[in-house]
């Protein structure tokens, strides 16, 4: 996780409106927080012709008080569903879960504020409960929202955009969109960590940057979407500021050997498609579902 909010924004005043940390409030990809709370272009191809990719903006990401999100579903999700807003765990209002802790239908009155393609804050989204949320073996939060997606699209003409049902591949290009500096960083995902330790967390199968995408306190919780498709395939969390070795805001990655490998400035995210088979009718969490594997009470 990253710098927190104060010190993600002192950053950005000494280097320029820019990065976020994965963890809160900052420009790049961080996971460093802030305290907790307190439509594509379409262009002509031949018939074998590869598609264009998808133009990514910010519309469908959210700013949090500390972090950055975003309104999500599933392939299955419905227009009638309520909402939900995918984030980090380590920005959930009640504080960092400690290791082994699973955060399931906590009511939650927490906003958001909704961006649209250009950046510009549109309206504000209200939770109902945090849906689910942990940093255990992976750092996410979603919110459940008082708003339906037919709500959310009637008001404001913007669509939620949707979880990728496979697991990434490596040298695919995406986009980190940042919800809370009204960023983007643009990279390749570099590979997948085994292990990843950062003080008492350790995340599994985590993605990880190439070294362009230079993510800030504050981004934590930002979607991680594949260009080519315009799916969310991970979420923004955290990154090495300053080579230290399974510190916080250190993380350190882990092989199959249990050898250590530290890269200062290197930044990460967590997958999300094991997230789709935890979705059950109604956007329903159910850890019990065939083929949901996300950590449980």
């Amino acid at each position: 996780m990253n710098k927190p909010l104060v010190g993600a924004f002192l950053a950005a005043l000494l280097l320029g409106a820019g990065a976020a940390p994965v963890a809160a409030a900052g420009p790049a990809g961080n996971a460093s927080e802030v305290s907790a709370e307190t439509a594509p272009r379409t262009t002509y191809a031949a018939p074998d012709a590869v598609p264009a990719a998808k133009a990514v903006t910010f519309a469908g990401t959210v700013a949090l008080s500390n972090c950055s999100g975003s309104v999500v579903r599933s392939p299955d999700s419905a227009p009638t569903d309520p909402a939900l807003v995918l984030s980090n765990g380590h920005c959930l209002e009640s504080g960092f879960p400690g290791p082994g802790e699973v955060v399931v239908d906590q009511p939650s009155s927490r906003t958001f504020t909704l961006l649209n393609a250009s950046g510009d804050g549109v309206g504000t989204l209200k939770a109902s409960k945090i849906a689910y949320g942990t940093m255990t073996d992976t750092d996410l939060s979603l919110y459940e929202l008082t708003s339906t997606y037919q709500q959310i699209e009637d008001s404001y003409g913007i669509q939620a955009l949707e979880l990728e049902t496979a697991h990434p591949t490596a040298g695919t290009a995406i986009t980190v969109a940042s919800g809370y500096w009204k960023r983007t960083y643009s990279c390749d995902i570099d590979g997948f960590v085994h292990q990843l330790k950062e003080g008492r967390w350790t995340w599994k199968d985590s993605v990880r940057y190439t070294p362009e995408c230079q993510t800030i306190g504050g981004t934590s919780g930002s979607p991680v979407i594949d260009d080519a498709t315009g799916k969310v395939v991970a979420v923004n969390n955290t990154g090495n500021e300053s080579g230290q070795e399974c510190t916080d805001n250190n993380p350190c990655e882990v092989d199959e050997n249990g050898e250590v490998t530290v890269r200062e400035g290197i930044n990460y995210a967590q997958q999300t498609y094991t997230m789709v088979p935890c979705i059950a009718t109604g956007n329903k969490i159910d850890l019990d579902r065939e083929g949901c594997a996300l950590p449980k009470p």
